[in-house]
């Protein structure tokens, strides 16, 4: 029996044998992937506080503290931009290192930029009143 990634299985969606070849369920792998994101918001929350700009762009979710976002055009006119990243943290739940030193994107679609203020990281108060600063 061959022992198959649970990104293969999630992106075949075919059942998956462990190393111990027992065969995993569709409901252990939701189970599986649920624990793995949730893993992932909680590295989220713990470092997000370092970085100074979160670039979301169509296929990924960065914070970084150096972006710089060029819109180029190809020969025959269509816009498309170029991304490069430094010092990033990469939102993946496959991705076994998250922190990269250097990115680089390039993409037709849309990216969006969006300087992290140290007050959108505060919680609110528990009682709902507005934070006082």
């Amino acid at each position: 029996m061959v022992v198959v990634s649970t990104l293969e299985t999630a992106r075949h969606g075919r059942s998956v044998a462990t190393k111990a070849s027992k065969r995993m369920s569709s409901e252990d792998l939701e189970k599986y992937e649920s624990e793995m994101e949730l893993q992932l918001y909680r590295e989220y929350r713990d470092v997000v506080g370092l970085f100074g700009y979160v670039v979301e762009t169509e296929r990924r979710f960065y914070l970084t503290n150096h972006v710089d976002l060029q819109p180029r055009s190809t020969d025959n006119g269509e816009m498309y931009f170029e991304v490069v990243m430094e010092d990033a943290w990469v939102w993946d739940m496959y991705r076994p290192a998250r922190f990269v030193r250097n990115v680089r994107v390039v993409t037709f679609k849309d990216v969006n930029v969006e300087e992290i203020t140290k007050s959108d990281l505060e919680l609110p108060p528990a009682d709902g009143s507005a934070p006082q600063g």
